[in-house]
């Protein structure tokens, strides 16, 4: 069974850092392109950041660069989302996910995918004073 188990989530004030991690089993991260989006209460399902199975580039959405990165451990088979400065707007339900096909993110979080996938369930992500 392909599976991703998320991590990390929580409480953060403005300004705030916060780690998300999310181990693979039943597959190898680095057979996949990868990526992090989130879903905002009332809003659409957007790109955070992605990374192709080839690395070690990255592509992060506008209004995130500088604050987030994501990698990946190949040694753990689990991938990270830093996120530094965080924001009220960064409040969201963040998802992990692998893809077998082609992945694109484009700057303003839009993105597409191609082949099957593999979801994580989901870590909440609240920045509150």
């Amino acid at each position: 069974q392909l599976q991703l188990v998320e991590s990390g989530g929580g409480l953060v004030q403005p300004g705030g850092s916060l780690t998300l991690s999310c181990e693979a089993s039943g597959f190898t991260l680095t057979h996949y392109n990868i990526g992090w989006f989130r879903q905002a209460s009332g809003k659409e399902r957007e790109g955070v950041a992605a990374m192709l199975s080839t690395g070690p580039d990255t592509t992060v959405a506008n209004g995130m660069k500088g604050r987030f990165t994501i990698s990946r451990d190949d040694a753990r088979n689990t991938m990270h989302l830093q996120m530094t400065s965080l924001e009220f707007e960064d409040t969201a339900v963040y998802y992990c996910a692998a893809f077998t096909g082609r992945l694109l993110l484009s700057s303003n979080g839009n993105y597409y995918y191609e082949g099957n996938d593999v979801w994580g369930r989901g870590s909440q992500v609240t920045v509150s004073s």
